[in-house]
């Protein structure tokens, strides 16, 4: 096993947690990995000039190096943050020369605003945190900005959404190199998702669509999400809401974007996603926890929604034109425009 080099650049006004998040799986993958004195990865961090940076927030990171003195690395790591509106031109300068020559590179959120800034996203497709996305496709029209995934890989690189999805592309790498099983047990010692698939929608339906005003109203949607496998029609909804069907009904469809029945739909749909991905339960037992009943129910609506059945789903997760974005319709493109 060779040890890899991860470099970091840091910059004034970067995001601590784009850069913590990464470096957390890297080094902690030593103890599954690892043997003794030649670690799978080997971390280094470097700014321009060499000396220490104030990240956002206000915490000081001294780094190892200055770029100029960075011979090269096996993976380069750009986190993102406020300050990259800021950055100094000679950071910018030094991703174009010697990014093309890293094996591998990826950005941490608003970290692909620098490697965009440096050409390096020309022609590819690439994503960021969903609320720059806008921004990003406005400055540099020659890249093709996806503001679903959580993470897209182009080639040798990589772009990621905000904070937390810098942490799934970092496992999804790691798993490049040393399998599934070591990815699983990074993701257990940190205690997140084993990795969430790239193209898994970087908002879900709690967070994209509004929560009711009312209090019984948002006791309702929570719970609803919470039990999908519940009466969760209309009556039986209201009666917890304590208001007639026709009134709950139009209530929650005016403080929430969508009717009840559309609400149940695409909760209980990311569910049985997140299932199919993260679990290796049957489709049966999926299925009557998500409250569809039957196979052929939850088939109907994934045919329905994503124009793939939930077997071909599954299988799909594994296979690169999934992560691509080339076979299942983003969440996104299921909820209502709420801005």
């Amino acid at each position: 096993m060779r040890t890899q080099s991860v470099l970091v650049v840091l910059f004034d006004g970067v995001q601590p947690l784009d850069v913590a998040g990464p470096v957390d799986v890297f080094s902690v993958a030593d103890r599954f990995v690892g043997s003794a004195g030649r670690p799978p990865y080997v971390v280094r961090t470097a700014s321009v000039g060499g000396g220490a940076v104030r990240a956002a927030g206000g915490l000081r990171l001294v780094p190892d190096f200055d770029l100029a003195e960075v011979d090269g690395a096996d993976l380069l790591l750009v986190p993102g943050g406020p300050g990259v509106e800021n950055v100094d031109d000679r950071l910018v300068s030094w991703l174009r020369d010697r990014a093309p020559g890293v094996n591998r590179v990826m950005s941490v959120c608003t970290g692909a605003y620098l490697l965009a800034l440096a050409g390096l996203l020309d022609g590819r497709r690439a994503t960021t945190h969903w609320e720059a996305c806008p921004y990003l496709a406005r400055r540099f029209p020659e890249v093709e900005v996806d503001p679903n995934p959580i993470f897209v890989r182009d080639g040798s690189i990589s772009t990621s959404a905000g904070v937390t999805a810098g942490v799934d592309l970092a496992i999804e790498l790691v798993e490049e190199d040393f399998g599934r099983s070591v990815a699983h047990e990074i993701a257990r010692l940190l205690v997140v998702y084993v990795r969430r698939p790239g193209h898994q929608a970087q908002v879900s339906v709690q967070l994209t669509t509004q929560i009711a005003r009312s209090e019984p109203l948002s006791e309702v949607q929570y719970w609803a999400a919470a039990n999908l496998s519940a009466d969760l029609s209309v009556p039986a909804m209201a009666q917890r809401a304590g208001l007639s069907p026709r009134q709950f009904a139009r209530v929650f469809t005016e403080q929430v974007g969508m009717t009840p029945g559309r609400y149940v739909d695409l909760v209980r749909l990311e569910a049985a996603q997140r299932m199919l991905t993260d679990t290796q339960d049957g489709v049966l037992g999926i299925a009557r926890r998500c409250g569809y009943g039957s196979p052929e129910a939850m088939r109907r609506a994934f045919m329905r929604e994503l124009d793939v059945s939930p077997t071909e789903y599954r299988r799909g997760v594994s296979d690169a034109s999934v992560v691509a974005g080339q076979v299942r319709r983003p969440m996104a493109d299921l909820l209502p425009n709420m801005t």
